[in-house]
């Protein structure tokens, strides 16, 4: 796939099917080891959220942990980790969701966000939007309401961002 030639392509190493055949891993390691690199992302995805209303930022398991929390950092709001399922030691929130090669389930504890706050979801790679519906879901199951959706990476043949409609999307590569 082309990239729209933004810099952060550069710091992305594509890995041919894996995790199984047919399928490009955006390997995101080189940007996270990358200081100049590193810093430029979260400062990129703090500059496209900078004028929206933000109470927390929360990201996924486990990569959107990397860059969700010093973006909450940046904004001066606080950090909710999102995870797999059995991973979080307190009630929670649960929902599944569909994959790109599979299905999963995701949790959140049932006291990370309360009615009306605004949360701004985290991620390293929209791609079919599975995965961030189902965040999207739990947050208004919990009486927040989905302030933006930031991704470092965006896979536009997957088609994730229909999947989100209604949201404000931001990502700072399209592949």
């Amino acid at each position: 796939m082309a990239s729209n030639g933004h810099w952060i392509t550069e710091l992305i190493r594509d890995i041919p099917d894996y995790p199984e055949a047919g399928v490009t891993f955006r390997d995101i390691t080189p940007l996270l080891g990358d200081e100049h690199g590193f810093k430029r992302s979260i400062d990129e995805l703090v500059e496209r959220f900078a004028g929206v209303q933000v109470d927390r930022v929360l990201g996924m398991e486990a990569r959107g942990f990397i860059v969700a929390a010093p973006v909450a950092y940046c904004l001066g709001a606080s950090f909710i980790p999102v995870r797999k399922a059995g991973k979080l030691p307190w009630a929670v929130v649960r929902e599944e969701y569909q994959l790109e090669y599979g299905r999963d389930k995701l949790e959140i504890h049932r006291d990370a966000i309360h009615p009306g706050e605004r949360i701004l979801i985290i991620d390293d790679v929209l791609a079919t939007g599975g995965t961030a519906e189902a965040t999207c879901r739990l947050v208004e199951a919990l009486g927040g309401q989905v302030a933006g959706l930031g991704f470092l990476l965006e896979l536009t043949e997957l088609g994730g961002r229909e999947r989100l409609k209604g949201h404000l999307v931001e990502s700072l590569a399209l592949y």
